[in-house]
């Protein structure tokens, strides 16, 4: 198959929050933008999420437009199911070599009308739903994806060919292979995300053992309108949970993970969703174990309040152990620390661990680019301009930088658009003249000659 070949002002790498905005601020501008992500779909973490802290606003109401307006902005150039595999510097600007990854199904085709989805005889964890229920083997990735196209997982595909027979469209394409992409751009924006720590990184805690010891991100699809189950619901069994415990700091401040640094965020997600699990099962018993709150942002503080004044108990503690009972009800060993030491063991229905933030992407091998000691991102000049780093036309912004919430990934996000901008006013022109459009390799070697 032929290689593509693409030159713009500017790659974002990265279709979460952080990445769209970064991509909107640049285009708005007049630069060509091309966004490149590796899932089926734009949205990040951002766009599973419920609700956003402290307005509880939500999320999907404010993530989906900015899907939709990266996916119609005529200055985008949007690649999903795609990734970066090699980086050349050109000159004043960089070769990357993108591979995009086969989904089995003609895009310019396929209208999203799932009868392939419905048709096929294979389910498989969904990852949407972070395992909590299951999909299909051919599907659209989620209910507002962007694009609204179907994705094949050919390696659990039966080959049965029940959902080419049921496309409208004949959409199906099982010859398609990887397609070759080569973009020119004169700067990249680094908006890499992060992932969670695991939920079974701390053996003691029984995570990824008992069915009943839930992550963060998963309360947050059992909390949101299009959720596994409509409801929250305990995996184990469909029972309506009674009591439900956080431990805070499962996955931060913790030397035995690696992981020494605060995330920042636990904290008041923790709060979050505890305020809407009150409204969800308002005779629950909440109870959220820390070792320290940490309210940083506006209105945190006050948020926080509110959570006590609403009845949701917090208790001062560490949790040493999870284990459980005949039932399958979480049975957490705490050592209690606001008044005289003491250690007690309390029964749950239901015990989320609030995990903390790593780093999704090492930027080294591809870009040069230094990391810090948590493994993020290094700004050159943190206190002069935090999206700058090391290599020359290259910014970061999100947290690929850092662990932060959505509402500084923002801010980080039209900082590094700002500095990008910046960054190509100072530089030759003339590559905006030609930015936008696929140019043969002739037609590249002359605008170089």
């Amino acid at each position: 198959m032929a290689e593509e070949r693409l030159r713009v002002d500017a790659l974002v790498v990265g279709g979460g929050i952080a990445g769209m905005q970064a991509s909107l601020d640049l285009a708005d501008q007049g630069y060509h933008v091309a966004l490149v992500e590796r899932e089926p779909s734009i949205g990040g973490k951002m766009i599973a999420l419920s609700k956003v802290f402290p307005t509880l606003d939500c999320c999907s109401c404010i993530t989906t437009p900015k899907m939709s307006a990266v996916a119609h902005h005529e200055n985008i150039h949007l690649f999903t199911y795609t990734e970066v595999k090699t980086i050349e510097p050109n000159g004043g600007s960089y070769l990357v070599h993108c591979v995009e990854k086969p989904r089995y199904v003609d895009t310019g085709l396929c209208t999203g009308c799932r009868q392939c989805e419905y048709a096929c005889p294979i389910d498989l964890p969904d990852p949407f739903q972070m395992g909590l229920s299951a999909h299909r083997a051919i599907r659209v990735p989620f209910s507002t994806a962007v694009p609204q196209k179907a994705v094949l997982d050919i390696d659990h595909c039966l080959l049965c060919g029940k959902c080419e027979k049921a496309c409208p469209v004949d959409a199906i394409d099982f010859t398609q292979g990887p397609q070759d992409l080569v973009i020119e751009a004169r700067a990249i924006v680094l908006a890499t995300g992060y992932e969670t720590t695991p939920r079974d990184a701390k053996a003691e805690y029984g995570a990824g053992k008992l069915s009943n010891v839930i992550d963060g991100l998963m309360m947050e699809r059992l909390l949101a309108p299009t959720g596994p189950y409509l409801h929250v619901l305990r995996p184990s069994d469909g029972k309506e949970p009674d009591s439900i415990a956080y431990v805070q700091c499962a996955g931060s401040r913790d030397e035995t993970l690696g992981v020494s640094y605060c995330s920042r965020v636990c904290c008041m997600y923790a709060i979050k969703q505890a305020m809407l699990l009150s409204g969800a099962l308002p005779m629950a018993d909440i109870t959220i174990y820390y070792m320290d709150i940490r309210t940083f942002g506006k209105g945190y503080e006050q948020f926080y309040q509110n959570a006590r004044a609403m009845g949701i108990e917090f208790v001062k503690a560490k949790v040493g152990r999870i284990t459980e009972d005949e039932y399958r009800n979480p049975i957490v060993r705490v050592e209690i620390m606001e008044e005289a030491s003491r250690v007690e063991e309390r029964k749950h229905d239901l015990v989320v661990l609030s995990v903390g933030m790593l780093p999704a992407y090492d930027p080294r091998p591809l870009y040069g680019v230094p990391i810090a000691e948590d493994g993020f991102v290094e700004a050159a000049c943190p206190n002069i301009a935090p999206p700058m780093t090391a290599q020359p036309g290259v910014f970061a912004a999100g947290t690929a930088t850092g662990p932060m919430d959505i509402v500084d990934s923002i801010v980080m996000a039209g900082a590094a658009a700002a500095e990008a901008a910046a960054y190509l006013e100072r530089h030759d022109g003339e590559a905006k003249t030609y930015a936008g459009r696929s140019i043969s390799m002739g037609e590249k070697e002359a605008i170089h000659a």
